[in-house]
């Protein structure tokens, strides 16, 4: 399936991110043509820096809020395909600026869909908007589709409401069996992976102290999360946008990408098992009760995407840990070549994939089993 991509233009928002940066080196692996979106650098050391993936792109600097961006970069390079990760990401930064959380990632995915309801070219686009988009009543079981949207914090406000702003453009410009555009929702929850390194970040954060000899503080060590590598919503990505080019049913849908119930692990699960992978890793637990509010517990129900596109998890939290910890381990190493530990943990990951038969390892032409 993965053959979709070759020599396709693919327009990738936020490509200069964790996420961004991994589904760049992931379509490049595959000879996809791609053209990225980014305003700046968000983090130092960055993935796409060290990667030299600027020289390996049609890279264009440029703010997703300025609707004429927008609509210059699609008319001119009129993408097959468009991934729309652009966003401000993370919750504790929400609090502190949300008035500019908000208009990232609410103006900004309007800003791509109204470029797309006025470009006159086919393309299929991936919207991603997040796990934390959903009413969160700290339920057991994962959350569905259908599942009431909102949010207590500012991101997770901004996720919920960009996807109100996809459900009005999906159904009234994009619903015709004869629109040029179609369009679909991705939500996936807390990745790690290696190459991350934003701020208020349990992995980052991690590897920022391990690196430096120091024990990491953790706010909240009995967090459960549903942890999942970069790779694994990028499969689901690539996985919807390969299936919804060649069927319209699936256009206006939305898709969770997550991990398997039992993948659930808390803070300190994940801290002990990165520890192992690490030469005198510590941890502390400095726990504080009057914190700014997180979720305590958040996962998703996945049904939807195994029932309908084939696509389900393929890491254990063992290989998952393994895969982030170890690729840090060669960053920070004296002979570190990121680019080709990117491309080797790919290959890795889709040796993985085709030995557990993932649907995206499938060609397109081959007869369908799903």
């Amino acid at each position: 399936m993965l053959e979709t991509f070759t020599n396709k233009s693919i327009l990738i928002t936020g490509n200069t991110g964790f996420k961004g940066s991994w589904l760049t080196a992931w379509l490049l692996h595959h000879g996809a043509k791609v053209i990225g979106l980014s305003k700046d650098i968000p983090s130092q050391p960055s993935h796409f820096e060290a990667a030299n993936l600027g020289d390996r792109i049609t890279h264009i600097w440029g703010n997703i809020e300025d609707l004429a961006t927008c609509q210059q970069l699609i008319q001119q390079y009129q993408p097959d395909f468009i991934f729309h990760l652009a966003a401000q990401p993370l919750v504790r930064h929400s609090y502190r600026e949300p008035h500019g959380t908000f208009t990232t990632n609410v103006v900004g995915t309007l800003n791509i869909l109204e470029s797309l309801r006025l470009s006159t070219h086919p393309c299929t686009a991936i919207l991603i908007t997040s796990d934390k988009c959903y009413d969160n009543v700290e339920q057991v079981w994962g959350y569905r589709e259908t599942d009431r949207l909102g949010g207590k914090d500012p991101y997770s406000g901004s996720k919920g409401a960009a996807e109100l702003v996809i459900r009005s453009y999906a159904a009234s410009y994009f619903s015709s069996k004869d629109s040029l555009v179609k369009v679909a929702v991705g939500r996936a929850g807390n990745v790690i992976g290696g190459g991350d390194w934003a701020s208020d970040r349990i992995v980052p954060d991690t590897i920022r102290a391990w690196s430096g000899d120091r024990p990491v503080l953790i706010r909240n060590p009995h967090a459960t999360r549903p942890w999942q590598h970069v790779l694994e919503p990028l499969s689901g990505y690539l996985t919807l946008a390969a299936k919804l080019a060649k069927n319209p049913l699936l256009n206006g849908e939305t898709f969770n990408f997550g991990p398997s119930a039992e993948q659930n692990y808390t803070v300190a699960n994940l801290l002990n098992s990165m520890q192992q992978h690490w030469t005198n890793a510590a941890w502390t637990d400095c726990s504080n009760p009057e914190s700014l509010y997180e979720a305590g517990l958040l996962k998703l129900c996945c049904d939807k995407a195994l029932h309908y596109l084939g696509w389900k998890p393929i890491l254990t939290f063992k290989e998952t840990v393994a895969l982030t910890t170890q690729w840090y381990q060669a960053y920070y190493s004296d002979s570190r070549d990121v680019w080709r530990v990117t491309q080797e943990q790919i290959a890795c990951y889709e040796t993985y994939a085709q030995d557990r038969q993932a649907v995206w390892t499938i060609s397109c032409a081959s007869p369908a089993t799903h």
